[in-house]
């Protein structure tokens, strides 16, 4: 149920990993926060942070690699913007398991609830 699911969000189970990857570092989350209030271009979000710009770079990629961000040149400047289609992927997907993960433990509740010889009570 969860892979045919995931299918039909994502194309593939390694973009649902990248997706999970670039999520999963908290520079990178903080840049889609600021990339969805305003596009931003590469340099000024390295201004916002105690990291060198090629490493703002290396985020910026990350996430555009896992499809969250859009890039495009502005004159001399990469603009960055969040992908809000793709975030609400993400989103869904996430809600998708934390579904699955309610459900086992509901279950794991009523098995724990039955009497010692295995009948509900």
């Amino acid at each position: 149920m969860v892979v045919d699911e995931l299918r039909k969000v994502l194309p593939s189970q390694e973009q649902v990993d990248r997706v999970f990857h670039a999520l999963a570092d908290a520079t990178r989350r903080d840049i889609l926060a600021r990339t969805l209030r305003t596009e931003s271009s590469v340099s000024a979000l390295a201004h916002q942070y105690p990291m060198s710009f090629a490493a703002v770079q290396k985020h910026v990629t990350v996430l555009a690699a896992a499809g969250l961000v859009t890039k495009h040149r502005r004159g001399r400047e990469q603009i960055v913007s969040t992908d809000i289609r793709a975030l609400r992927t993400a989103a869904q997907l996430l809600d998708q398991l934390e579904s699955i993960w309610r459900t086992r433990i509901d279950r794991l509740g009523d098995i724990l609830a039955e009497p010692e010889g295995g009948a509900p009570q």
